[in-house]
C-alpha cells in the first residue's frame, strides 16, 4: 500500500535543461482559488464543499475532491466550471469541421449508448458535476448528457464516427483512429533503483490538448485515492496518467490505425475510471478494462504494480487482446501495436511501413532505453519526454517523428491518422513519477511542450492559413516549468 500521505499539499517547480543532470529545485506555494465568481453562491453556503480546493500553478489547476460520488462530482464542477464551459463551447466549435457532427449528435450517442452503460457511482459523479457548474456559473445550463459526451468525446469522434461510416459505405471504411501519444515504463535492471519509473506525454489536437490543464487528487468515500492529470470534466484522465491508492500505476498510448467498435458495450471511461478506483493488481486492472469491452479508445496499456515490482503492457482490441509481464525490463508506446491477431484483424497499421511516425518514435524509445540502461530515473523521463532526435535520419528536428511531436513544424504531417501537413498537433504536455514519488502520491507534470517551446497561435495561422479557421478557439500554448505535485 502507499504509505502516509502528508496532509499538506506543496509543489516544488524545476526548470529542466537538456543533457544537464541535476534539477534546480525552487520551493513554492500554491494559491487556493475558492473565492466564487460575481454572481455565484458562496462556497460556504454548500456542505458538499467540504475539504475541496483549487490551486493553480504553472499552467495547471489542481483540484482535490474527496466524498461520496455526488460530491466529488459537485466539487468538480463548481471548481473548474469555467473550464468545463471553455471545453464544451471548444468541442461545439471544432467538430463540427473536423469530424463532421454536431455537439447534438453527441449528445444523442452518449445518452443512447453511454449513459445506460455506467454504474451508479458514475452516474451520480456525472451529475454532481454538471450540478456543480450549473451552481456556480448560473447562466450556464449544462446537464448530465454534455458531461457524459465530454467524458466520452474521444469514443465517439475517432471511433464511433468512423464506424458509422464504413456501415455506411458496407464496410470499406478505413479507421485512421488518431495515434496520441508517447510513453514508457521500466523497472528492474534499467532502472537507477531497480524500482518502476513511468513518463507520458499527451499528443493531441493543440486547440482541445491545451485545454487538457487539470490534475485531480480524488479521495472518495470507497475505493482506492486517486492522482491524475484530466481534461476539466473528466471522470477520469483521457490520456491516463494516474496513480492510486493500491500502488497501481497506469498509463497509455492509443493503438494507431485501430477499426472496431460496439454500441452495446461499456464505454472506455468508465472503464478506465473504474480501474483507477479499484484496481489493486496488474490482473485487477485487466479484468476491469477487459469486462464488457466496447473496442473505443483502443489503446495499449501500460501497467505497474509497486507492491510486486512488476510490469505490464495490455494490448486491448475489441476481437483480441494480449498481456505481456515483467519485473526486468521496459515496455514502451508510440501508438504501434504488437500482437499479429489484432494486427492483422482489427487494424489497418503496416509494421513494414518503417517510415511513419509510430515506427519512427518507437525505434527511439528502444535506443534510449538501452542507452540508459541501469540510469533511467524520473529526471532522465523527464528529458525523454523532450527528446526531439529523428530516429529516421539520425537528426534532430522539429515533425512529427519526434517523441515531442510538433506536427504543426511539419511538411509531410501525420498520413497515417489523417493529420495533414502542419497540422496543429502534438505533444501537449508530460507526466513522469517513480515508485519513490508514486508512494508518497507525486508526480512531475509539466503544461505544454515537454521540450519547453512555446506554440504561437497568431503566429502559426498567419504562416498556415489554411488552419486560421481555428483561430477562435487555438490559443497560445506556453510550456511551464515541470512541477512537482503531490496530494494533499
Amino acid at each position: 500500500m502507499i504509505g502516509i500521505i502528508r496532509r499538506r499539499f506543496f509543489f516544488r517547480v524545476v526548470s529542466l535543461l537538456p543533457l544537464i543532470a541535476a534539477l534546480f529545485l525552487i520551493a513554492a506555494c500554491g494559491k487556493k482559488r475558492d473565492a466564487p465568481s460575481p454572481g455565484s453562491a458562496s462556497p460556504a453556503a454548500d456542505s458538499r464543499l467540504k475539504g475541496s480546493f483549487r490551486e493553480d500553478r504553472d499552467g495547471w489547476a489542481f483540484v482535490h475532491l474527496e466524498g461520496a460520488p455526488g460530491e466529488v462530482g459537485f466539487q468538480h464542477g463548481w471548481h473548474l466550471a469555467a473550464e468545463i464551459d471553455d471545453v464544451l463551447k471548444t468541442m461545439a466549435f471544432y467538430f463540427p469541421q473536423s469530424v463532421k457532427r454536431d455537439w447534438a449528435f453527441f449528445r444523442e450517442a452518449a445518452e443512447r449508448m453511454f449513459w445506460p452503460k455506467l454504474d451508479p457511482e458514475a452516474r451520480e459523479e456525472i451529475e454532481g458535476i454538471a450540478e456543480g457548474v450549473r451552481a456556480r456559473r448560473p447562466d450556464l445550463s449544462y446537464d448530465r448528457i454534455d458531461i457524459t459526451a465530454l467524458n466520452g468525446w474521444i469514443e465517439l469522434a475517432w471511433y464511433y464516427v468512423p464506424y458509422l461510416d464504413a456501415k455506411a459505405s458496407l464496410g470499406s471504411g478505413d479507421n485512421k483512429a488518431p495515434a496520441y501519444c508517447s510513453a514508457f515504463v521500466a523497472v528492474g535492471s534499467y532502472t537507477a533503483d531497480g524500482a518502476v519509473v513511468m513518463a507520458h506525454n499527451n499528443w493531441t489536437e493543440y486547440i482541445l490538448g491545451e485545454r487538457w490543464n487539470a490534475i485531480l487528487d480524488i479521495v472518495p468515500d470507497r475505493g482506492h485515492r486517486i492522482l491524475m492529470d484530466a481534461m476539466p470534466g473528466f471522470i477520469h484522465s483521457g490520456d491516463d496518467f494516474v496513480v492510486n491508492g493500491a500502488g497501481l500505476l497506469t498509463t497509455e498510448t492509443t493503438m494507431s490505425q485501430f477499426k472496431g467498435f460496439k454500441e452495446d458495450g461499456t464505454p472506455e471511461f468508465a472503464r478506465a475510471r473504474r480501474a483507477a478506483q479499484y484496481a489493486a493488481s496488474i490482473d485487477d486492472f485487466v479484468r476491469i478494462m477487459t469486462t464488457d469491452n466496447n473496442g473505443a479508445y483502443a489503446n495499449d496499456w501500460l501497467v505497474a504494480d509497486l507492491n510486486a515490482g512488476e510490469i505490464a503492457r495490455l494490448e486491448l482490441g475489441l476481437k483480441n487482446r494480449r498481456v505481456w509481464r515483467t519485473k526486468d525490463g521496459y515496455y514502451v508506446g508510440a501508438n504501434f501495436p504488437l500482437d499479429e491477431k489484432v494486427i492483422a484483424e482489427e487494424t489497418t497499421f503496416d509494421p513494414k511501413n518503417t517510415a511513419q511516425s509510430v515506427c519512427v518514435r518507437k525505434a527511439r524509445w528502444e535506443a534510449l532505453m538501452e542507452a540508459n540502461k541501469g540510469m533511467i530515473d524520473v529526471n532522465k523521463a523527464m528529458a525523454f519526454l523532450g527528446d526531439h532526435l529523428d530516429a529516421s535520419t539520425g537528426r534532430p528536428d522539429d515533425n512529427g517523428n519526434v517523441l515531442c511531436g510538433h506536427v504543426d513544424a511539419d511538411a509531410k504531417g501525420l498520413p497515417e491518422f489523417s493529420w495533414a501537413p502542419f497540422y496543429p498537433g502534438g505533444a501537449v504536455q508530460g507526466k513522469a513519477t517513480s515508485a519513490a514519488l508514486a508512494r508518497e502520491f507525486k508526480i512531475w507534470s509539466r503544461m505544454g511542450h515537454p521540450c519547453g517551446r512555446d506554440f504561437d497561435a497568431a503566429a502559426f495561422a498567419a504562416a498556415h492559413p489554411e488552419w486560421a479557421w481555428q483561430i477562435p478557439y487555438l490559443k497560445d500554448m506556453k510550456a511551464h516549468p515541470w512541477t512537482l505535485f503531490q496530494g494533499r
